[in-house]
């Protein structure tokens, strides 16, 4: 046996994890190659070689929440892929103005059919919630949008801003539902197109725009699964920003994936294929750059409710790929990338690994206290 080979099935074995095993979390080898890669790579080599098809597994969502119970992300060392990223991090803005719109090119404007796919009949890309009783994707995704628009205490006639707008799903509840006036920013022209077809005939702006430049007023603010892409350099303009776009007596949610740990950069397969200069803020991270800026109101935890919401547009995704709906826009490689990428992020909410927070801030404080909405 090679002595990559060796270390590998060794450290698997912590995890309770066989290579060519019955369970459907084991690692079905294909290619002994991977061994190699994953030694010299860590996580940026693990991923690869599942998208070279070098290797298998029948559940991925399980296999991921076994390692990262485990920790084995953790316990495996550091490799060159993960000290270049922190390095680079270090002496770059990743996330600067000039680098903003790379995401969206890269990732929101992939073929709209893709997330039409994917993400349900809502097009919200982002956790569902279950608190409310949900049981189907489409309402675990509306009751989100309720949900937000409760704690913000919506009113009509009032103007929201949306930092980071998407697919137009939480304008055109809110304008729908709540009477008020949305102006929302994104970086990503597929979705700006999208957005303006999905709000027409409602009082919805859509801006393809750079949070930083935007200088008009809201009575409420809201950003949702968009922090993912601030970066720690720019979390104090953000914030900023926030402030002095928002009237004195508004309130601001923000609603992000959260890691458990403090890391300058983002996780390198995932920085690689998915999201382009991610990173996952930690509470500390957050807290550091609210200091001075904001009040923290109200702050709510629903992570498990993203496992749910990832498994079911895993479901979705691989049912179009089953009915050859998407074959000629996506090869095999990029459905594998694909599948990889939402069943890996399944198994971490699940292990706990990953959480997802929504804060509820203010200005100066809401006098006599805020009345928080779950």
């Amino acid at each position: 046996m090679q002595k990559a080979e060796k270390w590998f099935q060794s450290l698997m074995a912590t995890a309770g994890i066989n290579l060519n095993g019955t369970q459907s979390w084991d690692i079905q080898v294909n290619n002994p190659a991977m061994f190699n890669l994953i030694r010299r790579q860590g996580t940026l080599g693990l991923g690869n070689s599942y998208m070279y098809g070098w290797w298998d597994c029948a559940s991925l969502d399980v296999l991921f929440h076994h390692l990262l119970t485990a920790e084995l992300d953790r316990k495996s060392g550091i490799f060159l892929p993960q000290l270049f990223g922190v390095v680079r991090a270090y002496l770059a803005n990743l996330q600067s103005v000039g680098r903003a719109f790379e995401v969206g090119k890269r990732h929101y404007d992939l073929d709209d059919g893709l997330f039409v796919a994917m993400l349900g009949n809502t097009m919200v890309y982002s956790s569902g919630y279950l608190g409310s009783g949900a049981k189907t994707l489409d309402e675990a995704q509306l009751a989100k949008l309720d949900l937000i628009c409760r704690k913000l205490h919506l009113v009509p006639n009032t103007t929201v801003l949306e930092i980071g707008c998407g697919w137009g799903s939480f304008a055109r509840y809110a304008a729908e539902h709540y009477g008020v006036r949305v102006v929302g920013l994104t970086i990503s022209e597929h979705q700006a197109a999208y957005a303006r077809m999905h709000c027409q005939g409602l009082p919805v702006e859509i801006l393809l725009q750079d949070y930083r430049s935007y200088t008009g007023q809201a009575d409420a603010i809201v950003s949702v699964g968009m922090f993912e892409h601030v970066g720690v350099k720019n979390y104090q303009t953000f914030f900023d920003t926030v402030r002095r776009c928002l009237r004195t007596d508004g309130l601001f949610l923000l609603h992000t994936i959260g890691n458990l740990h403090t890391e300058m950069a983002g996780e390198p397969w995932m920085s690689t294929h998915i999201f382009p200069n991610g990173k996952i803020p930690s509470l500390r991270q957050i807290a550091t750059a609210v200091e001075g800026r904001f009040v923290i109101e109200d702050l709510h935890n629903f992570g498990p409710d993203y496992d749910f919401t990832l498994m079911a547009w895993s479901k979705n995704f691989q049912a179009c790929v089953q009915k050859g709906e998407l074959t000629k826009q996506f090869d095999e490689r990029f459905q594998r990338m694909w599948q990889y990428y939402l069943l890996s992020c399944a198994g971490a909410f699940r292990a706990r690994n990953l959480q997802l927070w929504q804060f509820v801030l203010s200005p100066s404080g809401v006098a006599g206290g805020y009345q928080s909405a779950r």
